[in-house]
């Protein structure tokens, strides 16, 4: 076995997935089945002008995966054999105060200075670009390069699209790790794999396994839930922001409304009082929501890092051992880049200027 992907999310997945594509012999481990985490409770919003308003190094990585995803769906579809819903159909973040008007102003300026389109739309335009919006809404900064895609069908097939390419899935919680030489050594609930590379994915859980010598990663659990509704169809144009709230339509009605950010530690419950105030904030927002069927709550612990960038690269201390965690918010948005990075470092690729960016070493000894 050449690597060892710790982790099934949909980075670890993308990154077996860019991994195997290469021709390497890849081993994923993880205790859920692929998808079984923080992504199946991503409702797959892809847009660095949004979650990036304050950090441009998140925009310009944001930006540069973005422009990689559907070239990177389509290849992970067809490798699969099934289909990948990617939705290129923009934002449209709601200002509801004059605070918010002044602050999407500056996000307007910033993406004109950065070369990206972003229109704001008030009065008259507003309402023809989001007709559902409620009464006390502004106006609304309109960015048409953002997209949304189905995050866990995404993870599901760069798993199949991986096994097909040769990659083992193992069903097992990692336990430790330890260099041992030729490499290192990954002890599981069934048994030791040893691997000359190994690629630490595992999200939220990532500090609990340090090997000796490297400190911790700083990367701790935040719950976020999510809800699943369904509304008549075309209830919404685009995926709507507002305050503390986004809306993610799909097709035939369907729309995801997310989602809460939670410091509640490794507690992966859905509750009552993450429900209801999503709930009263999507109907506040856009009031026909109101009448919407309630289908389903999903949570997840996402992987916050304390600049909310993630770690992609390898250990300064534990030769072998690669590190792809920490994405926070926006690990489906970076997944292509990230699995990108992650195929080119292992093969040696250490240039892509990325790679200072997101280096673990900024936070100690990684």
């Amino acid at each position: 076995m050449d690597v060892v992907v710790i982790g099934a999310g949909v980075v670890g997945c993308t990154v077996a997935f860019e991994l195997a594509s290469a021709g390497r012999r890849v081993r994923v481990c993880d205790p859920r089945l692929p998808g079984g985490g923080a992504s199946f409770a991503s409702a797959g919003v892809l847009a660095p002008y949004v979650e990036g308003h304050e950090s441009r190094p998140l925009r310009d990585l944001g930006r540069r995966s973005l422009a990689q995803y559907p070239a990177f769906v389509d290849r992970v579809a067809a490798a699969a054999g099934v289909p990948v819903a990617f939705r290129p159909v923009g934002t449209a973040e709601v200002a509801t105060n004059d605070a918010d008007i002044t602050r999407l102003a500056r996000s307007k300026a910033t993406a004109d200075a950065e070369g990206v389109t972003a229109h704001w739309l008030q009065g008259t335009a507003a309402r023809e670009a989001e007709p559902a919006l409620a009464a006390h809404a502004a106006g609304v900064l309109h960015i048409p390069m953002h997209a949304a895609v189905d995050v866990p069908a995404l993870t599901a097939a760069a798993a199949v699209a991986a096994r097909g390419l040769g990659a083992e899935f193992v069903q097992t919680a990692v336990r430790a790790l330890a260099a041992d030489g030729a490499g290192i050594a990954v002890a599981t609930a069934d048994g030791v794999h040893h691997a000359p590379q190994v690629v630490l994915a595992t999200g939220a859980w990532s500090a609990s396994l340090a090997p000796a010598g490297a400190d911790p990663a700083p990367v701790r659990p935040i719950r976020g839930q999510l809800l699943h509704l369904a509304a008549a169809p075309d209830t919404l144009r685009h995926i709507v922001w507002g305050p503390d709230i986004y809306l993610v339509p799909w097709t035939s009605g369907t729309v995801f409304v997310g989602a809460t950010s939670e410091d509640v530690g490794f507690d992966e419950r859905t509750t009552a009082a993450g429900v209801a105030g999503l709930l009263t904030r999507a109907s506040a927002l856009v009031p026909a929501l109101a009448d919407a069927t309630f289908v389903a709550a999903r949570q997840g612990l996402r992987p916050g890092s304390p600049d909310d960038l993630p770690y992609v690269g390898p250990s300064a201390v534990v030769p072998g051992l690669f590190y792809a965690c920490g994405h926070y918010r926006n690990g489906a948005l970076l997944a292509p880049l990230t699995a990108s990075l992650m195929a080119g470092l292992l093969a040696g690729d250490r240039s892509d200027p990325a790679l200072a960016v997101l280096a673990p070493s900024r936070a100690g000894r990684l």
